[in-house]
């Protein structure tokens, strides 16, 4: 950001001077966030001040100044005011009242203290989701390798089910090392031949799956062998899985000829801590799933991730 000259001044206009602090002070102190704040700062200033334009320029991604919030028409000086650990405030006039800039240096340990909260507030958003993250891994864990572990142990050779639970172990850790803004997508085609290798022989898969679906493959896996096993746990011969990208979502789409959701008891035996951590999981992506009866019996598990836009 480029030099300017002073600000200009002007004779001190008490009662102006006055009812621009308040309103300053007013909005830092009431505020929702800091955004919202600075907002109300630079209307504030851009109708006590004599300033054609206000901007108030914050540091961002590697320290760089990025513009925050701004009212007004950029016409006449510039006058840039830098507040110590608050950013810059920059006035665009040619008759800037000088009061204006010393009531904002008087503000700056007010907007300090909110971006100093916030960022203390987001850490400990930030520590409450990895806490999850562990929890939800250390039951996914229990809960996964349950079925190969029993298999080990009653086999006369378990080599073979000891290596799946190694392999099931493998593919949870990528997932919870998973962050949650990935940007890769997942495809259940490529996913749903390992799949169906755990489920139980005599059921017959069939698919449409026209797009990936945003979430990483490891995150991916998880989820569509759970709502497999569920399939099979409710007695299901036929398991019909489409993936679909419509103009404003992702669907995962599988539908069963078990017992419905009627049937609670016995469909609850595959759907209780695998279908809550799998919930997770795609709530982490801001997916949803949600489980309906069809109208020709059985049950559809739908993975939806609605499309936001910038």
């Amino acid at each position: 950001m480029s030099a300017t000259s002073n600000v200009v001044a002007f004779p001190d206009r008490c009662g102006d001077r006055v009812a621009l602090e308040h309103d300053i002070v007013l909005a830092l102190a009431t505020a929702d966030d800091l955004a919202a704040a600075m907002d109300r700062v630079v209307e504030a200033v851009l109708r006590g001040s004599g300033a054609n334009r206000v901007e108030w320029w914050a540091p961002g991604t590697g320290g760089r100044l990025q513009l925050r919030a701004a009212i007004g028409i950029d016409h006449g000086r510039r006058h840039d005011l830098a507040i110590d650990g608050a950013g810059t405030f920059v006035l665009y006039g040619d008759r800037v009242a000088a009061e204006a800039t010393s009531i904002l240096q008087i503000a700056a340990p007010i907007i300090r203290r909110r971006a100093a909260e916030e960022r203390l507030a987001q850490t400990a958003v930030d520590l409450a989701r990895r806490n999850q993250a562990l929890e939800d891994f250390a039951a996914l864990v229990a809960h996964e390798l349950k079925a190969p572990l029993q298999a080990a142990l009653l086999a006369d050779d378990p080599s073979a089910d000891l290596e799946s639970a190694l392999d099931l172990v493998e593919a949870l850790l990528d997932a919870a090392r998973t962050e949650t803004h990935a940007s890769a997508f997942g495809s259940a085609a490529e996913l749903l031949e390992h799949a169906v290798e755990d489920l139980a022989s005599g059921i017959k898969i069939t698919t449409d799956v026209q797009t990936a679906l945003p979430l990483p493959v490891a995150s991916l896996s998880v989820i569509l062998r759970n709502l497999l096993a569920n399939a099979a746990a409710a007695g299901a011969h036929h398991v019909h899985v489409a993936a679909i990208h419509s103009a404003r979502s992702w669907r995962l789409l599988v539908d069963d000829d078990g017992v419905g959701l009627a049937q609670i008891d016995r469909y609850a035996a595959g759907s209780g801590l695998g279908l809550a951590l799998s919930r997770r999981i795609a709530g982490r992506f801001g997916g949803v799933i949600e489980l309906a009866s069809r109208s020709s019996g059985g049950t559809r598990a739908t993975v939806e991730f609605t499309e936001t836009t910038s």
